[in-house]
């Protein structure tokens, strides 16, 4: 094997990842595999038996995510019918009556909405902010620490190696919620989490057209508990999903760039605004997290996040943008924004958007914005 497929690069590796080699006649992506069973001669079982266990089309999306996520060191993966699947099935398959767990009090509000359902098991949940590292204060005697960087929506980031290295000392798991970053802005299995753990509905698969979850393990041990729980549960994908998902990483690295570069350029473009405050993206020098983020992060993702005035002027301003599509989520190659405060659970103002970068041209997403900012006075 030559120097250049030991080490391909990141594009090259989302185009090939998971893909079988080239035969004669056939496809290079195989299409999705329809099965809720599959022939068992005998007494033979094998690697596919029943549609809730496995199925070829996962396998796949498997393999390329674990390259992705883990490139140069085996790892597993497991892929689930949606973000919140892969989230519960951590949280869920690791702690039991008596444990303690350690959620980022700014995190996702849906995976906070599982304290309620983890304390009437009669496990413990203490929170902290992401900011600061402020988790690793309360670490002590807990069984598993869950981490968010860049959180959502607020975009705090924490040092994931530093925190870490505090929850092994003190006996704990680490899974990081790497959902705004992908696999291509950063690795948490390098910097020593025990689990990955990601939406796919969001930038991994890209086109808001699907849900998807995947939790990706280096420890066999950890992936077999949580493959039991996706069984029993049944919080498996479709494998029409799972294609999608698969062919949808070709273009990964190509519009990673591209919206870390527009989430760039519409940072710069809002510092300017005299209305708006709190602008937050990790990969603006001014931002507070710039130096911790620029520490472990290849890329810096999509997502940008400021405050108006008021409830007012913010439903002013979405209201007037022509190109940008006022929706939840993130991380599609369409431009999104929302004023996050409309659902609760968040710790944030009235005035306080969400805006998700898309593929368009930088040009053309900042003069869309500026000039429903200009509209919204």
């Amino acid at each position: 094997m030559t120097e250049y497929e030991n080490a391909p690069g990141d594009s090259t590796r989302s185009v090939h990842a998971g893909r079988p080699e080239a035969r004669p006649h056939e496809p290079a992506l195989p299409g999705p595999v329809f099965a809720a069973h599959f022939h068992l001669p005998g007494d033979v079982t094998g690697p596919y038996t029943y549609g809730r266990d496995e199925n070829p089309t996962w396998t796949r999306l498997e393999e390329a995510i674990s390259a992705l996520e883990s490139p140069g060191t085996d790892a597993e993966t497991l892929v689930f019918s949606s973000g919140m699947g892969a989230i519960a099935s951590v949280l869920l398959s690791q702690v039991s009556t008596g444990d303690t767990v350690v959620l980022p009090s700014d995190c996702y509000q849906a995976t906070r909405s599982l304290r309620g359902r983890l304390e009437e098991y009669g496990v413990a949940v203490r929170l902290a902010p992401t900011a600061g590292d402020a988790q690793a204060e309360v670490l002590q005697g807990a069984k598993l620490l869950w981490i968010e960087t860049p959180s959502n929506p607020g975009l705090d980031v924490c040092d994931i190696r530093r925190l870490a290295d505090a929850a092994h000392a003190a006996g704990a798991l680490v899974a990081v919620d790497n959902t705004l970053a992908t696999p291509l802005g950063q690795r948490p299995l390098d910097l020593g989490a025990d689990f990955s753990v990601a939406s796919g509905t969001k930038a991994l698969s890209g086109h808001g057209d699907l849900l998807l979850g995947y939790v990706t393990t280096r420890r066999p041990e950890l992936a077999a508990q949580v493959r039991l729980w996706r069984k029993t549960v049944g919080a498996i994908p479709g494998p029409m999903e799972a294609w999608l998902a698969h062919r949808s990483l070709s273009t990964l690295a190509l519009r990673v760039d591209r919206q870390a570069a527009n989430a760039l350029a519409l940072t710069t473009a809002l510092l300017e605004r005299p209305e708006v405050t709190d602008v937050r993206h990790p990969g603006h020098p001014e931002d507070p997290a710039h130096t911790v983020a620029a520490a472990q992060m290849a890329r810096f993702g999509s997502v940008v996040s400021f405050t108006l005035p008021d409830k007012a002027h913010a439903e002013r301003f979405l209201s007037a943008l022509l190109l940008t599509t006022e929706a939840t989520s993130f991380g599609s190659v369409t431009s999104t924004a929302e004023r996050r405060a409309r659902w609760g659970g968040d710790a944030v103002p009235e005035g306080f958007v969400r805006f998700s970068v898309g593929v368009e041209d930088a040009a053309d997403i900042v003069r869309d914005v500026l000039h429903a900012l200009d509209t919204a006075k």
